[in-house]
């Protein structure tokens, strides 16, 4: 009667199970990753609904990227208070949750998702025409349903300061953001609804600045 195993049959079974590891561990992130990707496709559908909220109430004018305030003022998202709000300053009051702006897969990130700063930025933006202070009208953007307006932009080669935004050098180039979510990322749009996208083609449109939207 047998009351072991040999080398040889322990050294088998270790290879089965390293085998079958190798196997379902890239499975099983590829799941977590699918699972985190959905939560942050929701956060960014709840951005672009407020988005489309916070235009009612100020005239059909897109918001801003920044504001400078002439004196100190609760921000609601950034905390405390300051003479610099954010674009998540101004859309906490129509989502009320902190969460939304964490991506569930950088949630060291402060801010996971930038704004596209051509649909308003306060300074002489090199590609922004129009006053300083002059918001994008809705009205004035011909396809809002391919108008980039929110997305992931997790490690995109922008200076610190610019964390807020989706711009690279000279424009708000889709290209220049990681795809940090299943080699895409999650897009809203300016008519208010979101999606997953893989990079691909996009084409910049002249009416209020260097507005990029997809094919």
């Amino acid at each position: 009667m047998r009351k072991g195993f040999t080398l040889i049959e322990l050294l088998v079974v270790i290879a089965i199970i390293a085998i079958l590891a190798a196997i379902l561990f890239p499975v099983f992130a590829r799941a977590r990753e699918k699972a985190r990707q959905t939560s942050c496709l929701n956060n960014v559908k709840q951005m672009a609904l407020a988005v489309h909220m916070y235009i009612q109430d100020y005239d059909e004018t897109l918001l801003f990227g920044e504001i400078i305030s002439p004196v100190s003022v609760p921000r609601p998202w950034y905390g405390g208070s300051g003479t610099t709000l954010y674009w998540p300053d101004l859309l906490y009051p129509y989502v009320m949750n902190r969460q939304v702006f964490y991506c569930p897969s950088n949630p060291a990130d402060w801010l996971g998702y930038g704004w596209n700063v051509y649909l308003g930025y306060v300074g002489n933006h090199p590609d922004r025409t129009g006053a300083i202070y002059e918001g994008v009208k809705l009205a004035d953007i011909d396809y809002p349903a391919q108008h980039v307006a929110i997305a992931d932009h997790h490690g995109a080669d922008y200076p610190s300061w610019a964390f807020y935004r989706l711009w690279g050098s000279s424009s708000c180039d889709p290209n220049r953001w990681v795809t940090i979510h299943n080699g895409g990322w999650n897009i809203g749009f300016v008519d208010g609804h979101a999606k997953w996208m893989k990079p691909g083609p996009s084409r910049p449109v002249g009416n209020g600045g260097t507005l990029y939207w997809y094919l």
